[in-house]
């Protein structure tokens, strides 16, 4: 219930300037650089920090989602995302408010009741993280769901395996569309809106305005291809951290905000846009460079596992051993040493796990990200 009868709400105010016969005219004058809003980071390996993101954030980046996903006032938007988010909020509520399309809103996520909603309301835009998906899945038990009215339904928040991709294709015949963001740049990337250019273990490519480059330990440009940290320039990327100006300073290159993502893009295919991880979870092995998403990759590929989690723990012969956590599929049984021997078969030596735990669920965030640091200290018996 919100209390709109006070002398200084807005409503109150044209109200009072109706009964009294005037014109009530507010006078908010606001600029294009202003803070709009401040988002809370997820906080996944360190304190949150609040990210100021500013109206010409906002615009420019619903003007581009619009036209990227040809979003119109006839859609109809199933919304099961918080709004505490940027998913939540500067995405999907932003976004179709913007298109003059309908939102239908749940509390709380429920997948029976969104298979419900979307046979029986005629939704066309679903958005999600990928554990909603992996539990759409689950509910349907092989049953194919009355999907007449969908257009689209769209992946973020955390990285969606190529397994659970292919999975969600084989039981509803739709291709999920992955986006690539984050809390301080909104979207940066989306793979394309036709089915057939939606690519498992792709971003996509760069939304219109944005910029993107693959820079090298010194912030210079990687080879054509070549794996590095993903820098962002464009009217998404946010004016900086709330009171907090050493850490603004800390994630900007001069105009370049540094993601802290590490990816790759395709030359051959326009730089479609690849990320192998985070920086902070770069795995240094032996010497060696192994970007845990390689080796979680392969993993999931094996029939029995339903998700894998990689970390580094430190090791007094390598520097750091990979290490994996792993959930099976219901039913399932495998040992550790089957697992490491599926990995030799995709992987050199030293990116296959030197370990092997099972555990029942990954540790994960409010919008379904791993928590590997909470996953690091578990399985080291830390925590």
């Amino acid at each position: 219930m919100i209390d709109d009868t006070g002398p200084g709400h807005y409503a109150g105010l044209l109200r009072a300037a109706a009964v009294e016969g005037a014109v009530f005219t507010p006078d908010y004058p606001t600029r294009a650089a202003d803070a709009a809003m401040i988002c809370y980071t997820s906080g996944t390996t360190g304190k949150p920090k609040g990210a100021v993101i500013t109206h010409r954030n906002l615009v420019s980046n619903t003007v581009a989602l619009h036209k990227v996903w040809q979003w119109t006032d006839r859609d109809v938007l199933l919304h099961v995302l918080p709004l505490f988010h940027v998913h939540g909020l500067g995405v999907a509520l932003h976004g179709s408010l913007y298109a003059g399309s309908t939102t239908l809103m749940h509390e709380r996520f429920d997948p029976a009741r969104v298979w419900q909603a979307i046979a029986e309301e005629k939704c066309t835009m679903f958005m999600a993280v990928p554990t909603i998906y992996q539990r759409l899945c689950k509910e349907l038990a092989g049953q194919r769901p009355d999907l007449g009215s969908m257009r689209v339904f769209i992946s973020g928040s955390a990285p969606l395996g190529e397994s659970l991709f292919k999975h969600f294709e084989e039981l509803t015949g739709s291709r999920i569309l992955e986006r690539y963001g984050m809390t301080e740049a909104q979207m940066i990337a989306s793979n394309p809106y036709d089915p057939e250019g939606r690519i498992p273990g792709s971003v996509g490519y760069p939304l219109p305005g944005v910029i993107i480059r693959v820079a090298g330990e010194t912030g210079e440009e990687v080879q054509p291809g070549g794996i590095g940290e993903v820098w962002v320039v464009g009217d998404n990327v946010f004016k900086g951290y709330w009171q907090m100006p050493g850490e603004t300073a800390r994630c900007f290159a001069g105009r370049w905000l540094k993601t802290g993502d590490l990816g790759y893009q395709d030359p051959g295919d326009r730089g479609r846009l690849y990320l192998v991880g985070r920086a902070k979870e770069l795995v240094i092995s032996g010497g060696f460079n192994v970007y845990p998403k390689e080796v979680e990759n392969v993993l999931e590929g094996h029939d029995a596992v339903l998700e894998a989690a990689v970390i580094g723990l430190e090791d007094e012969d390598l520097g750091e051993k990979v290490v994996a956590a792993v959930v099976l599929r219901s039913g399932e049984e495998i040992t550790a040493s089957k697992l490491v021997a599926h990995c030799k078969q995709y992987l050199v030596g030293y990116k296959c796990p030197k370990e092997v735990f099972f555990v029942s669920e990954l540790p994960r965030n409010t919008m379904g990200k791993v928590q590997k640091q909470v996953l690091k200290s578990t399985v080291a018996g830390d925590g």
